[in-house]
């Protein structure tokens, strides 16, 4: 069974930098695409960022040029740094595995 663990949300101030990371469990891990998504209140859960097991990335516009994921196959864990972040980042963001598992999810919360 593939357990989720997000850790490093938090509240930071517009223009702010934070760093999520997803620790996996259970799976083999290098071989699956591994992702973030995020859902805000009264919204529905979107994309906002992926990556394939070959390293092929996919990002949402909106978070192009501030965002980057990496991965870390050894560690099996899935990093989102996110720079200048906005009032319109405020979500729970989710990691995803496989495009099935997902985590608990953690708060970020950007304030103006």
């Amino acid at each position: 069974q593939v357990q989720l663990v997000e850790s490093g949300g938090g509240l930071v101030q517009a223009g702010g930098s934070l760093r999520l990371s997803c620790a996996a469990s259970g799976t083999i891990f290098s071989i699956y695409s591994m992702g973030w998504y995020r859902q805000a209140p009264g919204k529905q859960r979107d994309l906002v960022a992926t990556m394939t097991s070959g390293g092929r990335l996919n990002y949402a516009d909106s978070v192009k040029g501030r965002f980057t994921i990496s991965r870390d196959n050894v560690k099996k864990t899935v990093d989102l740094q996110m720079n200048s972040l906005k009032p319109e980042d405020t979500a729970v963001y989710y990691c995803n595995h496989n495009l099935r598992d997902w985590g608990q999810g953690t708060q970020v919360t950007v304030s103006s």
